[in-house]
């Protein structure tokens, strides 16, 4: 900006115009965490030899190329959003990993920032920026969310198609459901809207079983690989009760037969969090329903054992039925 450059008769005061264009990129970058764009510091009157010198003293530094942080020292996480949308350009949108830290779907960051633009666009993948592309770009946006980004549905949607596993994809429909951020109808309805979509299949299997009240992927595998194959009667899920004026929840309930079968997908048992099952199992029992935990070695590579377990407590319990074998190999019936 002219009011940089000094003269031989000292600092040159700013004009009323010069004034107004600072203020105006000082709001600009109040409103996108302190970022700023090359175009917006221009059309504010800056000169490339002005950003060069607040670039070299420090007060500004380098998110991307053409993108500045109008400030010095670390740059906090949503500057860092701000960043990689304005990298994209007008049409860019937080997407994937990036979308699921500000939705809430996930609880750490991730270290690149992810954003989806049109197929058309131009913007290429660098270090610290995942560029996606899309033909659905603008129906994925959320109508107001800045910086921008895609609905929550889409982010869930995207990210099953870059998980690892079905496992991992489903965990996704049923996180954001359990966490209250959508439904398994919107979910399906996204869904549905894509062309493509990798096991789409199974992702609609699982929202089914999400509706049904599967809140994780153990849940689901327990429903999918033993209750259901085996015969066993249907459980109620996620059954709240109230012990000691705080709430429960039961993770797989026969109420009729007095049996609560509780899933931990857990990969680390810390000693307070065995404690705490424990806890949780002995207040059960004292109230006069039978407990039985399993974990995922038990549900994903023993599931005929553990329906044999757990037909056996129900019949205890008095259920009447018999559970059936869920193939030739299976051992239900003979435990």
């Amino acid at each position: 900006m002219p009011a940089d450059r000094p003269s031989a008769h000292g600092p040159r005061r700013e004009t009323v115009q010069e004034h107004h264009l600072r203020a105006e990129l000082s709001r600009i970058a109040a409103r996108q965490a302190g970022i700023v764009t090359r175009r917006q510091a221009e059309a504010c009157g800056l000169t490339v030899g002005a950003i060069r010198a607040r670039l070299a003293s420090g007060r500004w530094q380098r998110a991307f190329p053409g993108i500045y942080a109008t400030f010095n020292g670390p740059v906090p996480r949503d500057a860092l959003r701000w960043a990689a949308t304005l990298c994209g350009g007008p049409l860019a949108l937080l997407s994937h990993e990036s979308a699921a830290e500000v939705w809430h779907l996930r609880d750490e960051t991730t270290g690149c920032l992810h954003i989806r633009v049109p197929l058309t666009c131009q913007v290429a993948s660098r270090p610290g920026l995942v560029v996606h592309r899309s033909a659905r770009a603008e129906q994925a946006r959320h109508p107001s969310r800045l910086p921008p980004l895609t609905r929550v549905e889409e982010t869930v949607i995207d990210l099953t198609q870059t998980a690892r596993s079905i496992d991992q994809a489903v965990g996704w429909l049923s996180g954001s459901c359990e966490r209250g951020l959508t439904t398994p109808s919107r979910l399906l309805a996204t869904l549905g809207g894509r062309g493509k979509a990798r096991w789409r299949a199974e992702l609609v299997d699982g929202l089914r079983d999400v509706a049904r009240g599967c809140h994780s992927v153990l849940e689901r595998r327990y429903l999918r690989d033993v209750e259901v194959p085996h015969g066993l009667p249907t459980a109620a899920r996620q059954t709240r009760s109230v012990v000691n004026g705080r709430s429960r929840y039961d993770d797989v309930r026969y109420e009729q037969w007095k049996l609560v079968v509780e899933l931990d997908g857990r990969m680390a048992h810390p000693c307070q969090t065995r404690c705490d099952d424990r806890w949780r199992d002995n207040v059960t029992l004292t109230g006069g329903l039978a407990v039985l935990r399993y974990g995922w070695g038990d549900v994903i590579d023993r599931p005929c054992l553990v329906a044999a377990q757990v037909a056996t407590m129900l019949r205890h319990g008095g259920w009447r039925g018999s559970p059936v074998a869920c193939s030739p190999a299976c051992r239900v019936e003979a435990e």
